[in-house]
């Protein structure tokens, strides 16, 4: 082969190559990218991609721009027709036969008082600050969502990892007791025993499996993706410790993020008040109107009439009207301020109740993995080793059974203690619970 031939083929061999490389690129990075999630990355992406902060986000520009207009005068008013027109007697629909007969246009502008244009002004920047508080607020429940979501996740794969140490213990134990049996020193019995707790650990990790696929849905609605593309990665957060201690976490109740909206709805109250005050001032209107009148029958010109206008709200029934509304106004703000100091001690009560079961989970947690759980695999080795020397089977069977159950328990009280974490560690914003 001559070597330009040569050098041809290893060309297209390359650009077949670097073709088959971009796709396995295409194909397989993105689904390794999306499989694999850490606790930092939820969050984050959670915060980005959840429909609910977009919302949050819309209400906040519309707030915006509705206080832009809060202040703002009302349109003029253009007003046009015709003035004494006589409709009866010989000179009936005649626009020439009455010397006051004309037609007019004119413009009217309307002034409200300027205690009712700040106190509109107000409320819009009071629904500003509401759509903001209620976007925080939303930010952190999104927040501790996805947490749980990740831990609920995390603990799932804790459990099954655990399930599956103890599989290979189970299988060694059956194929003791099928040798005994078959070397007629063990007994049927013992043989379906073993292999009936291999079959029972395999129906616990199917189980385990099961709650792992819903975990997956879980954190796949907050991160947009198919629940099967993802799964939680890397080291979990710190559980066994809040962001700041309990007693400055019960102090800042009022910043906690259920609370955050309570102190903009009673400042809207507030306006409400100052609002209905203002509707006791008076609007006035300006108008000017432009009459032409038309010629004489003799052919002589009338004059053209200008009329100007000036009215002004006369407010002489301010006890059934504008007091009445004051009155619900403030009857309102009474019932924002005793809803807000129902909410604050129902958050003092959740959180007084989350942090007494995340320190009683830890003790428990604590116990399992220092005494329980060494305790558990420990017997349960030894029963096996005298099993696999001569021993009965009993005594292995009810070890690894309580092995079993301990392992379980510590996968249930771990998810626990995570979900405990995360209801407690996204109550304050960053900035708050930063050092």
């Amino acid at each position: 082969m001559s070597l330009l031939s040569r050098l041809r083929l290893m060309r297209s061999t390359f650009h077949w190559s670097a073709w088959l490389m971009l796709l396995g690129v295409l194909t397989v990075s993105p689904m390794c990218v999306a499989a694999e999630v850490s606790f930092e990355d939820a969050l984050r992406l959670a915060v980005e991609r959840a429909p609910l902060l977009r919302a949050r986000r819309s209400q906040e520009v519309a707030a915006h721009e509705e206080s832009v207009r809060a202040a703002a005068l009302p349109d003029p008013t253009l007003t046009f027709g015709l003035s004494n027109w006589p409709i009866t007697g010989a000179d009936a629909f005649d626009l020439r036969a009455d010397d006051m007969t004309m037609q007019q246009i004119g413009m009217m502008q309307t002034f409200p008082a300027r205690a009712k244009r700040q106190a509109r002004q107000t409320v819009a920047n009071r629904v500003i600050e509401l759509a903001q508080a209620q976007s925080s607020a939303d930010r952190l429940a999104t927040r501790q969502a996805v947490a749980l979501a990740w831990l609920d996740q995390w603990a799932a794969q804790r459990e099954i990892a655990a399930l599956q140490a103890l599989r290979a213990p189970a299988v060694l134990a059956a194929r003791t007791a099928k040798a005994r049996l078959a070397g007629g020193t063990g007994s049927a019995t013992d043989a379906l025993a073993a292999q009936a707790a291999v079959l029972a650990l395999e129906s616990r990790l199917d189980a385990a499996d099961a709650r792992l696929q819903a975990s997956r849905a879980g954190l796949a609605r907050w991160l947009g993706i198919a629940s099967e593309d993802v799964q939680a990665s890397g080291d979990p957060p710190n559980i066994r410790a809040l962001p700041i201690g309990a007693d400055a976490m019960l102090a800042a109740v009022d910043h906690h993020g259920p609370l955050l909206a309570w102190q903009a709805r009673e400042a809207m109250a507030d306006a409400a008040i100052d609002a209905a005050i203002a509707e006791t001032r008076p609007d006035w209107r300006v108008g000017a109107t432009y009459g032409r009148r038309e010629r004489m029958p003799d052919g002589r010109r009338r004059s053209d009439m200008l009329m100007v206008e000036v009215s002004v709200d006369l407010p002489l029934f301010a006890r059934n009207r504008q007091d009445r509304g004051i009155a619900a106004r403030r009857a309102e703000r009474e019932a924002v301020a005793a809803e807000h100091e129902d909410a604050r001690r129902m958050q003092i009560e959740a959180v007084r109740r989350a942090l007494a079961e995340w320190q009683g989970l830890q003790r428990q947690v604590t116990r399992l993995e220092t005494d329980l759980l060494p305790l558990a695999r420990d017997r349960s080795r030894t029963a096996l080793a005298a099993y696999a020397g001569g021993g009965e089977l009993a005594p292995w069977l009810e070890a690894r059974r309580d092995e079993l159950e301990a392992q379980l328990e510590h996968a249930q009280r771990l998810g626990e203690l995570g979900r405990a974490w995360a209801a407690l560690a996204y109550l304050l914003s960053d900035e708050e619970t930063r050092p």
